[in-house]
C-alpha cells in the first residue's frame, strides 16, 4: 500500500509502515495530471561532480558516468581491467578517490582513479609552465624609431634599448624616418644605423641589408651567437 505526503512543494512517496531510505528516495512529481517517479541512486561519499564550484567538469566523473562498463586505471596508471561502472566506484570510494573518465569515446570508456581537484591543479601548472616556455623561446622583434637630426642623448638612450633587447634575445628594427627635405640626406641615415653597428659591437649582427621603404630606412639587428 502507497501513501502520499506532502513536502516542501513535492509529494513524497513511500511505502506504508517502511522508512524511506536516504540514499534511494523517491521523489513523485505532477507531470500532466499524473505522477512521475524519480529514483535518486546517489551513493553516499560519491557525488557527481568535485571540481571547482561554478564551473562546468571538463571531464565526466563518478556519477557522471554512464557507461554500464568502464577499463579502469589505478591513480600510477596501472591497469586494473574491465569492469562494471558499479565496481568502479565502490573501488573509488573505498581509497577516497573520484572516477574519472578520461577517454570518454574508448570502447569501453578509460576510467582512472584520481583526486580531480588535484589533477585539474596539476594540468592547469602544466599549462602556464608550456605557455611560459613557449614564450621565452619566441624571438620578438623590438623597434627603435631615429630622426637624422636626432641628438646625441636620445641615441644613447636608443642606444641602451638595443643592448637591452639583444641581450634578453630579442631581435632589433632600426627606423629611421625621414621628413620632407630630410629625404635629400640619406647618407646621415646611412651613418647613424654604422655607428649603430659599431656601438654595439659583438653582441648583435646585422640581417640583410639596410634599405629604405618609402620615407624609412630600416636596419634589422639579431643577437649574436658568439
Amino acid at each position: 500500500m502507497w501513501t502520499t505526503t506532502r513536502h516542501v512543494g513535492a509529494t513524497r512517496l513511500a511505502r506504508a509502515g517502511t522508512a524511506s531510505k536516504p540514499n534511494h528516495a523517491s521523489l513523485g512529481v505532477r507531470n500532466g495530471g499524473r505522477f512521475v517517479v524519480e529514483a535518486r541512486n546517489a551513493r553516499p561519499g560519491m557525488r557527481s561532480g568535485r571540481g571547482p564550484p561554478g564551473k562546468k567538469n571538463l571531464h565526466l566523473i563518478n556519477r557522471d558516468i554512464r557507461a554500464p562498463e568502464v577499463r579502469l586505471q589505478g591513480e600510477n596508471k596501472e591497469a586494473l581491467g574491465i569492469m562494471d561502472v558499479e565496481e568502479a566506484l565502490d573501488r573509488a570510494r573505498e581509497v577516497g578517490l573520484d572516477l574519472v573518465c578520461i577517454q570518454e569515446k574508448a570502447d569501453p570508456p578509460v576510467c582512472r582513479l584520481l583526486d580531480y581537484k588535484k589533477f585539474l591543479y596539476d594540468e592547469e601548472k602544466k599549462k602556464k609552465e608550456a605557455k611560459k616556455k613557449s614564450a621565452a623561446g619566441r624571438v620578438e622583434v623590438k623597434e627603435l624609431k631615429l630622426r637624422p637630426n636626432t641628438d646625441v642623448h636620445d641615441y644613447q638612450v636608443r642606444l641602451r634599448s638595443a643592448q637591452k633587447f639583444l641581450s634578453k634575445g630579442d631581435k632589433v628594427k632600426i627606423n629611421i624616418q625621414f621628413r620632407g627635405r630630410e629625404m635629400e640626406f640619406k647618407n646621415i641615415g646611412q651613418e647613424i644605423c654604422e655607428k649603430f653597428i659599431a656601438d654595439l659591437g659583438d653582441s648583435a649582427v646585422v640581417e640583410g641589408k639596410i634599405r629604405m621603404e618609402g620615407r624609412n630606412m630600416l636596419m634589422f639587428l639579431a643577437p649574436s651567437k658568439t
